[in-house]
């Protein structure tokens, strides 16, 4: 029986690795996610190529005049010019604040001024400063004037206070906190945090990826067979079970083909440039995540796909699946900052989601033992049991043409021997 589910898996791995479209997605995928990564850092750290406006409502009078100073010596362009120019927009007489903010306002929406900000009187006792401008997205602009009008109030605090401003400085210099993880066995690992992040977010990007390529490739392959009536040849000569374990074995193993081309890309990087992601050890366990996890889909796509009949309803199925793995995505600041939670122990339990909430927790604390076999465990029989529903459906689903079952009609279907 076995043979002929080979045979048809090798057919569908040959004619789909042959492809135009997989040989561009093999060489084109590392090179979008690679890029993706180096052109956000990139473009984050290019500098400003003009000087920017900024205007400021110094109603306490003594930040105005220290804060350009502070911005000239500290913020340059990199033709030697000032990156800052302060522009002061002071009260005239008969002139009320709100007034003088409409016009503030007035010069910032015609692009007169980046923005402006607004100090109180009390500035030395209360520290809260206005910033209002047109983008308050720049987090460059708004982060280096809450620094610099920062270092000024607690200056001038403590010349009030008769204390050496420079020596003060010297000793609240900032500390370079280097983090070590530790294993359980007490094994020291340097690892910061973009470190941890992108081990989990590589993991879960490829999972993505493949899910969506390969359980699309499913899909419709089963969709362009019982459009063209090829299906009906195929069930002529093996089973029904024989050819759904066929394209599963056969899509999965073009998918594990783009992942090994893919980890040997980044082997080859980390050996170059000595860089250690993640240690053998959580590797392989995270493999075998993977392989189980992408199994579950392959079965739960196959169920899915095979009573479907046109392009749409294909592409509908293929985005609701998607869909559940982007929920870690979305709760991966959680995860980091507490990978042991309640909800994040209850969500690992949830089989569709345990591959990719393991990505996240492996590389930032090793759950414990019992948990790894548990989650393994569940993650397997769900896997074995999602397979058992695909083939029930499968084998009825396949061959009906122009309607698609209903709910009831499928729980018939999984009843009958």
């Amino acid at each position: 029986m076995m043979t002929k589910a080979f045979t048809v898996a090798r057919w569908e791995y040959v004619e789909k690795i042959k492809s135009k479209t997989f040989l561009i997605t093999l060489f084109l995928m590392p090179i979008i996610m690679i890029g993706f990564g180096l052109l956000s850092g990139l473009l984050a750290s290019q500098p400003d190529t003009g000087s920017k406006v900024i205007g400021i409502i110094d109603l306490s009078g003594a930040i105005g005049q220290p804060l350009a100073k502070y911005l000239e010596e500290h913020y340059r362009l990199p033709d030697g010019g000032p990156n800052y120019v302060l522009r002061p927009l002071e009260i005239s007489e008969g002139v009320e604040m709100n007034q003088l903010k409409r016009q503030s306002d007035s010069l910032t929406a015609n692009g007169e001024i980046e923005g402006y900000l607004i100090v109180g009187k009390s500035i030395l006792t209360d520290t809260s400063v206005e910033y209002r401008s047109q983008n308050i997205g720049n987090l460059r602009v708004t982060e280096r004037m809450s620094r610099a009008i920062r270092d000024l109030v607690i200056e001038q605090k403590l010349i009030s206070q008769g204390l050496n401003p420079k020596l003060t400085k010297d000793l609240t210099r900032p500390i370079d906190l280097k983090t070590i993880k530790l294993s359980k066995s007490g094994k020291e690992e340097e690892a910061g945090f973009e470190k941890v992040f992108f081990t989990s977010y590589i993991f879960m990007m490829m999972m993505f990826f493949l899910v969506m390529t390969s359980g699309q490739l499913l899909v419709r392959s089963m969709l362009e067979e019982k459009s063209n009536r090829v299906v009906e040849v195929l069930m002529s000569s093996c089973s029904s079970t024989d050819l759904m374990a066929g394209k599963i074995i056969g899509l999965s193993g073009l998918g594990f083909t783009q992942i090994g081309f893919w980890a040997a890309i980044g082997i080859a990087i980390s050996l170059n440039y000595a860089i250690t992601m993640i240690s053998i050890g959580s590797a392989l366990l995270l493999l075998v995540y993977f392989v189980l996890g992408y199994l579950l889909y392959a079965a739960i796509f196959v169920a899915a796909g095979s009573p479907v009949s046109t392009e749409q309803e294909a592409q509908q199925i293929t985005s609701y699946l998607t869909i559940v793995l982007i929920l870690p995505i979305v709760l991966v600041i959680p995860i980091l900052q507490d990978p042991n939670s309640l909800m994040v122990k209850v969500m690992t339990f949830i089989p569709l989601l345990t591959p990719t909430m393991m990505a996240m927790r492996i590389p930032i604390q090793m759950p414990s033992e019992l948990e790894i076999i548990l989650s393994i465990a569940i993650l397997f029989f769900s896997m074995v049991g999602a397979v058992w529903i695909a083939g029930k459906i499968f084998r009825t689903a396949i061959l009906v043409y122009g309607k698609r079952p209903t709910l009831p009609e499928l729980f018939r279907i999984l009843r009958t021997p």
